[in-house]
């Protein structure tokens, strides 16, 4: 299916949808409504980790409400995705997100095999302990120790394709990609050399998602960097 039919399948869809809700929409409704964007994310938006769109089942109705305004209101940068929420309110963004939040899906095998031992390592390191030379706080300080999210809108990393992990921390990098002030991740990837994005998408895209992949509750601490993507 290519991309223009995927952008027109999901136009007519969001036609279809009411400026304002008064209420959560049977999952069906839901499920039918929201048919496009399946057919990039995936069946029920848990896209393989083979491609190059991301997994959104599951994920923190916080973080993909997020997303779905950043993209609606231009802090990330895609113009099928723009196009197709422009109209949308705010109520029913959520609804969306909530309604893939909520869809708990088994998760493939790991992308990468066989990488070279001393990338692994460096973005093992990277996970669990950061790097205090950089200012780098560990990644686990905020996505969770599973690796799997936190709530209220934190996500996980695992089981996402190396492509698009890779993709996301260049445009934080370079200042493609934005989220709501202040924007931590920004921040944090702009202090990564190229070879540390490889080498962390490189470990992300190689592990195994835990049995239990939920989000973890929300941190009794707070985040090591101030970050307004984490708040929903």
């Amino acid at each position: 299916m290519t991309r223009w039919f995927a952008m027109a399948l999901l136009s007519g869809a969001c036609a279809a949808a009411p400026a304002q809700t008064t209420g959560p929409l049977a999952r069906d409704a839901m499920t039918e409504r929201l048919a496009a964007c399946t057919s990039c994310h995936g069946k029920e938006g848990r896209a393989t980790n083979a491609g190059y769109f991301p997994r959104i089942a599951g994920k923190p109705a916080g973080y993909l409400y997020n997303q779905l305004l950043n993209f609606r209101d231009g802090r990330r940068q895609n113009a099928a995705m723009a196009y197709l929420l422009e109209h949308l309110s705010d109520d029913y963004l959520r609804e969306i997100a909530e309604h893939f939040a909520r869809l708990d899906l088994p998760y493939p095998p790991p992308q990468t095999r066989d990488a070279a031992a001393a990338a692994l390592a460096r973005g093992a390191a990277l996970v669990r302990q950061g790097d205090a030379t950089l200012s780098l706080p560990a990644c686990t300080a905020c996505h969770g120790e599973r690796m799997t999210g936190a709530l209220p809108a934190v996500p996980g990393l695992l089981g996402l394709p190396r492509d698009y992990l890779n993709a996301q921390l260049g445009a934080w990098r370079s200042g493609l990609r934005r989220a709501q002030p202040p924007d931590c991740m920004a921040s944090i990837a702009r202090r990564l050399a190229l070879d540390d994005i490889s080498a962390l998408s490189l470990w992300l895209s190689s592990q195994p998602v835990p049995a239990d992949a939920s989000p973890q509750a929300a941190p009794a601490s707070k985040l090591p960097l101030d970050c307004g993507g984490a708040k929903p």
